[in-house]
């Protein structure tokens, strides 16, 4: 095999090895792996593998911590992840591919082998004491959820919402995790000062379809309740529904608007199913064990909103799709947030308040 091809992930692992509680359905190696190997249920073990999958942390020593980019059609030019890898296990995420760089499978490694970054703090302080640091609004969860369950242990995302405080600098936060709210002390500060904003993704309100397609993502209604509890604190907060999955969730795009409005979101966005590299594969599998019926079907409406495709990188288009199915999707969306009041614009964040603060040790100033 070359080693810049995408593993074959064909099939699902034989149902005895595929652990519970887990989004993929396999493990193949990455595609920068010149070997691959698979478990095959050949009927000779003697007792079935265990089903609980656990989670190995490893510990990331970057050496900077925030992210550039300059891509057209994402609304934020500098983000900061402080873990690589989730456990929320979302079959359909976009960022499974990166763990392929790491000599890890976009599968089941993705949301069990997680790397994590106990120096971000202190690498953000340094960056934002920089001379010439020039703030801007920093992303958290543009990649990876920042509230995945280690951070309850970790606590790595609250120690940046600190630093951000220190420093009064703008941040905005994504998650499908209503343990957001553990760290609502600082974000209505934030908040206060106009220096943060939440989304709250929320795909779906069908508590069944969420257990299996976001395992370990906190319910429909415990986002919903932290959209509430985040609005009635004065942090401004969307609702984020995406993917959009035609044949899949798209049916609940309404609802989901009129709920997340309902719960006091005044911001809406959405993007349409993306299935880069690894990506598709797993979703296929995904497809073939929880909807075998209807697979077929959502494939074909996906590939339709993709020039035939099951994917297409092309910078705008890859985030809302083209043809007659997204135009739909697109114009319901913008129907049903006229319907709610939600805004598609969120107001910008304030730079103007950044501030390094002075450390004990630091001389004082002569005027």
């Amino acid at each position: 095999m070359n080693a810049m091809t995408p593993a074959r992930q064909s099939e699902a692992l034989p149902e005895p090895f595929q652990p519970s509680g887990r989004g993929a359905k396999s493990n193949a190696a990455g595609r920068f792996e010149r070997a691959t190997s698979e478990p095959v249920d050949d009927g000779w073990y003697s007792e079935a593998p265990p089903r609980q999958l656990k989670t190995t942390l490893i510990r990331d020593a970057a050496r900077t911590i925030i992210t550039s980019n300059d891509s057209p059609d994402i609304s934020f030019d500098q983000s900061v992840n402080p873990y690589r890898g989730c456990e929320h296990g979302c079959i359909y995420c976009f960022a499974r591919p990166t763990h392929a760089y790491w000599g890890y499978s976009a599968g089941l490694d993705f949301e069990s082998v997680i790397f994590f970054k106990p120096g971000a703090a202190e690498l953000l302080r340094k960056a934002f004491s920089k001379r010439g640091y020039t703030p801007r609004p920093l992303a958290m969860g543009s990649n990876t959820d920042p509230y995945q369950p280690v951070e309850r242990d970790l606590r790595i995302t609250r120690a940046i919402l600190e630093t951000c405080l220190a420093f009064r600098h703008p941040v905005s936060i994504i998650t499908k995790s209503a343990g957001v709210l553990r760290d609502l002390d600082l974000l209505t500060e934030l908040a206060g000062m106009g220096l943060a904003h939440v989304a709250v993704s929320v795909t779906t309100l069908d508590a069944k379809l969420a257990r299996t397609m976001e395992p370990r993502a906190s319910t429909p209604a415990r986002r919903l309740s932290a959209i509430t509890a985040l609005s009635q604190a004065g942090v401004p907060v969307s609702i984020f529904t995406s993917p959009m999955i035609p044949g899949l969730n798209d049916h609940e795009l309404e609802n989901l608007l009129g709920a997340g409005a309902k719960a006091g979101a005044r911001h809406a966005s959405y993007v349409l199913l993306r299935l880069p590299l690894e990506v598709e594969p797993l979703f296929r599998q995904w497809l073939s064990v929880e909807r075998p019926l209807s697979a077929k079907k959502i494939m074909g409406l996906i590939e339709s909103t993709r020039g035939g495709k099951a994917y297409d990188s092309r910078f705008h288009a890859r985030m809302r799709g083209e043809g007659p199915v997204a135009d739909l999707i697109r114009a319901r969306f913008e129907r049903a947030c006229r319907a709610n009041g939600l805004s598609r614009k969120v107001e910008a964040l304030r730079t103007d308040l950044f501030t390094v603060p002075e450390k004990e040790s630091d001389q004082l100033s002569l005027f």
